[in-house]
């Protein structure tokens, strides 16, 4: 399994992407930060976004990247690319090369997802 990268910083993950994965990270994340005043950082070398509690994820890897929704199972309906599985009602969309990235849709989902957490709480805290 290779070792997942650490990153000091949001830019920092976005410069690291090469070749496709560059601007689909970056579209990605710029229709996440449309959906609401997230707060933005690091954790398991993942590009990761706050409201209320985890909410969104952007996943680099070589051949995929994946935008996860730690309460991705609540919006499938929306967006029936996102493919539920974990904990935390998680679900992940999966972007590859030549995949286009449908910005009004990924702002639509982060809000949701924004939602979500303001209404059940934060998705990891032991209840």
């Amino acid at each position: 399994m290779p070792k997942m990268q650490s990153h000091a910083s949001p830019d920092a993950f976005v410069a690291a992407q090469y070749g496709w994965r560059r601007p689909v990270v970056e579209a990605l994340r710029a229709a996440v930060l449309a959906a609401v005043p997230f707060e933005e950082g690091i954790k398991w070398g993942n590009l990761v976004f706050h409201s209320n509690g985890f909410c969104v994820l952007i996943h680099a890897e070589e051949h995929r990247i994946l935008l996860g929704f730690l309460r991705g199972k609540r919006l499938v309906e929306m967006e029936p690319r996102i493919k539920p599985s974990g904990k935390y009602e998680l679900g992940n969309w999966t972007f590859r090369e030549n995949d286009a990235v449908d910005a009004a849709q990924v702002t639509a989902l982060a809000a949701r997802a924004a939602a979500l957490n303001a209404e059940l709480g934060d998705p990891t805290a032991i209840n």
